[in-house]
């Protein structure tokens, strides 16, 4: 028998009527940001819902990472839906009633909106159970640089909570406020650091032929940098080298020991990610080489490129489609150089990260950056209508 779910115009009204609840929950959230792995108050928030609104709730999965289990019906299939709690140390400049009262702390991210999102929908399919099959909310700490989904992984997140399918969402500003932006593929770059220390031999600025000057190693190494994605990479593959930090001596007359230069790398491709690792360590070597310095290199690896699968990227853009209509959908939506840790999700299960557009707002990571409420119920609705569609009894996902 196939399961009567209500149609989406009354999920609609129910979650809206709901809507200033989970607003002001979420103003709440941004109030007290918490960084990552320190999100004790966030994950105890979340965890107290969840088991008022009868999910079975698990506690500090990975850390601080909370996740929430909820069946009905029949259904043999489970999903899980994701969203991130950290904030960021970015001290806040919006000026607003509800700004962080945390000295150096924001949600600079909106990840106090996208847990305010899954809130919402959790209680809407724990209020109406229409669905048939096994809900996994899962509100993962430590997305800003802490790897909390790879921590999570590693506490058995998916051997303890199995799911066919796993989703997650980001706003993104830029995007008109409430249109859907979907990748199949490469979404999201890798990110990967060089910290790159050029050593010399200090001297007296006055006396450079005695030194051996790390400083202007270093300048050349700079330039050089700029040839590696215009010379070393295929002009079809998009890869981003910044040099965002150089640190070096503390007076004019003076030539330092050594320079410290930062970089942040990113990538759409695993073979492009690391040709581009190994030419940057060579030309780091060979720079200073020249100069008679020597460099010293450190490359830690960041969160992977994040890969979309092709059936349910579809599978979320239809759901988009059928509840919102095709002018809801924003077309050529490009890929993101930005990274994020959901990748190491999709690296274990099939499944689409999306986005939602937030409006003409400050950008990501700044601290005038606030996220936008008047998103937060369409948003919402979404995962309602995802969840229901794919834990329905007639509905597979598109391959």
């Amino acid at each position: 028998m196939t399961a009567q779910f209500p149609p989406p115009s009354a999920a609609a009204a129910e979650i809206a009527l709901q809507g200033d609840e989970f607003i002001a929950l979420r103003r709440k959230l941004h109030t007290q940001p918490e960084l990552a792995y320190r999100e004790e108050k966030t994950s105890a928030l979340v965890a107290g819902y969840l088991e008022g609104w009868g999910y079975e709730v698990a506690r500090n999965v990975g850390g601080t990472g909370v996740v929430g289990t909820l069946r009905s019906g029949r259904g043999g299939r489970a999903v899980g839906i994701r969203a991130d709690m950290d904030a960021l140390p970015i001290t806040e400049a919006t000026g607003l009633p509800y700004a962080s009262t945390v000295p150096g702390v924001m949600h600079a991210c909106g990840h106090d909106g996208h847990t305010a999102i899954l809130l919402a929908a959790a209680k809407h399919l724990a209020e109406t159970r229409a669905f048939s099959g096994t809900l996994r909310v899962i509100f993962q700490p430590a997305e800003e640089n802490g790897g909390g989904a790879r921590a999570m992984i590693k506490d058995g997140l998916f051997e303890r909570f199995p799911v066919d399918a796993v989703f997650g969402l980001h706003n993104w500003p830029g995007v008109p406020a409430g249109e859907f932006g979907f990748l199949t593929g490469p979404a999201m770059a890798s990110v990967d650091l060089a910290v790159i220390r050029i050593i010399g031999q200090g001297g007296h600025g006055a006396k450079p032929q005695q030194a051996v000057d790390p400083v202007v190693a270093s300048a050349s190494l700079v330039l050089a940098l700029q040839t590696v994605v215009s010379r070393n990479v295929d002009p079809l593959e998009a890869v981003v080298v910044t040099v965002g930090s150089i640190h070096g001596g503390i007076a004019p007359n003076v030539i330092p020991d050594s320079v410290e230069l930062q970089l942040t790398i990113r990538t759409f491709n695993d073979e492009v990610r690391e040709s581009v690792r190994q030419r940057i360590i060579e030309l780091a070597q060979s720079q200073a080489t020249a100069f008679g310095a020597r460099a010293e290199v450190h490359y830690p690896r960041g969160y992977p490129v994040l890969v979309n699968h092709a059936g349910e990227t579809e599978f979320a853009r239809q759901v988009a489609a059928r509840h919102f209509g095709e002018e809801r959908i924003r077309q050529r939506f490009r890929p993101i150089t930005a990274s994020e840790d959901f990748a190491y999700l999709l690296q274990e299960k099939p499944g689409s990260y999306l986005f939602i557009g937030n409006g003409d707002s400050a950008d990501l990571h700044n601290p005038r950056y606030d996220f936008n409420d008047a998103i937060l119920v369409d948003a919402a609705r979404y995962w309602v209508a995802l969840v229901q569609d794919y834990l329905s009894d007639n509905s597979e996902p598109a391959k």
